[in-house]
């Protein structure tokens, strides 16, 4: 016998207002590694493949948990879930906060990354409380907040850490998101958990992808210095290939798989995923490469540049990503799917190629910069909306996880494929890489973004009737 559920309280402004407020807060905390990184590596002595680790360690724990958040936030209540959620990310705050080396810094990431399962599960709040025309607003104004947050947090962190330290541009985010997350608990009524899942979580498929992903990480940083390590290199070669392995068998014969492989088999699903991992490669690329170059001393081919100058340096790059989202919606209404996934390559292998040959002017990187990251963003947004629209509503979820596992392999494998650019193109003796170096890694990303074109003429048009 089914007990009767209670139907959901409805919500105000307030409670909407702390969900916003806690939007903000964590995407300022997201976003502060990025323009402070070349200071990062230098207080923490990193490597150029340590520093690419630590940029993307954040996005991996968040492609890893934002499934399985979801899927307890309609099984046990999204209130419950989000308040535990947050007390990992305010932990890993802290740790990144006081973290006196790279190990703990890594730590305090991988626990951070678990705010990327908030958001989805703001959503379901929202849904939950209010009206279908109300709760579209509301997401609106929370996603429009989240992308406020990671443009103050991409402004802030380098005067603070320049100001106070590294460790106050970690720690001043995360009290905001404590307090938030304190608002939301109190204002926030608590939502029905939704009719059980007999088939569980794939704890097994789960675990096996996280080995997946690490090894892979460091299969790329071990990769430059193959000469003197080469047993190393080996060795996790064959781990890497044991967990995929693994993982495939797992995921083949789960009853309800964190990754449906099967769905792979499907035309427009696996031209989703092999676009999404090639442009977020191109993009990773310049994602990495720009705040490098603005380091390189002034002396050299470089700008000299601060953590503070490299954020303001950024900023364009943050507004251009938070407009492409929309125009990308609105384009693939009226021109079809394929017309923006064409047009945003083709744009990204533009910025790429100029970028690679002229980048001797400060507004040379803001620019470029800018191009790819409106490109991604009319790119990605595209391609999951394509793959929503071309499969059963039950499998909307199974689809469009499939192109976030895709989507964080290419930022992952572009940041490591540029760092162990910048490390072989480094002279013996030098801290600062060739230029060489650094137009290989444009011209590389431009070139296999190019190939995508190839995949994007098979695609349907996706226009909606």
């Amino acid at each position: 016998m089914t007990a009767t559920l209670a139907p959901p309280v409805r919500i105000g402004r307030a409670a909407v207002g702390a969900l916003g407020m806690l939007a903000v807060a964590t995407g300022a905390l997201e976003s502060v590694v990025t323009p402070t990184l070349p200071l990062l590596q230098r207080e923490l002595d990193m490597s150029p493949s340590e520093g690419a680790l630590l940029s993307i360690v954040l996005l991996i724990t968040g492609a890893l948990i934002t499934p399985v958040a979801g899927k307890f936030g309609d099984r046990y209540g999204g209130k419950r879930v989000l308040i535990r959620l947050m007390a990992v990310v305010c932990t890993g705050g802290l740790v990144s906060a006081m973290a006196p080396n790279l190990p703990v810094l890594l730590l305090g990431q991988v626990l951070q990354g678990a705010m990327v399962g908030a958001l989805p599960l703001s959503f379901i709040l929202v849904r939950k409380h209010l009206p279908a025309g109300e709760a579209k607003v509301a997401i609106g104004v929370v996603s429009g907040l989240f992308v406020g947050g990671g443009m103050a947090g991409t402004l802030s962190a380098g005067p603070v850490a320049e100001g106070l330290s590294r460790h106050w541009m970690f720690a001043l985010p995360t009290f905001a998101v404590i307090g938030s997350t304190l608002l939301v608990n109190r204002l926030m009524p608590h939502d029905p958990p939704g009719r059980s899942d007999d088939a569980g979580v794939d704890w097994p498929g789960l675990v096996l992808l996280s080995g997946t992903l690490v090894t892979l990480m460091l299969v790329l940083a071990v990769a430059p210095d193959i000469g003197s390590q080469p047993l190393v290199l080996g060795f996790l070669i064959v781990v890497l290939a044991a967990f995929v392995a693994g993982w495939i068998a797992v995921e083949r014969r789960a009853a309800s798989p964190m990754v449906d492989l099967r769905m792979l088999a499907r035309p427009a699903v696996w031209k989703s995923c092999v676009l999404t991992f090639v442009i977020c490669l191109g993009t990773s690329v310049a994602v990495y490469l720009v705040p490098q170059l603005f380091d390189v001393p002034a002396d050299a081919y470089g700008f000299g540049a601060s953590a503070t100058e490299i954020g303001f340096f950024l900023l364009p790059g943050a507004v251009a990503a938070s407009l492409a989202g929309p125009i990308s919606g609105i384009g693939a209404r009226r021109f079809g799917s394929r017309a923006m996934v064409t047009t945003g390559v083709v744009i990204m292998v533009i910025a790429l190629i100029a970028l690679a040959a002229v980048h001797t002017e400060v507004w040379h990187l803001i620019l470029g910069k800018a191009m790819i990251a409106l490109a991604n963003g009319l790119c990605v947004t595209a391609m999951v909306t394509n793959t929503a629209t071309s499969v059963e509503h039950s499998d909307t979820g199974i689809a469009t996880s499939l192109v976030l596992v895709t989507r964080v392999l290419g930022f992952a494998v572009g940041a490591q494929i540029s760092a162990a650019i910048l490390t072989a193109g480094t002279p013996s003796g030098s801290d600062v890489p060739a230029e060489s170096a650094f137009v290989t890694g444009f011209v590389i990303a431009a070139a296999v973004t190019a190939l995508s074109l190839l995949v994007t003429r098979t695609m349907s048009k996706g226009v909606k009737e």
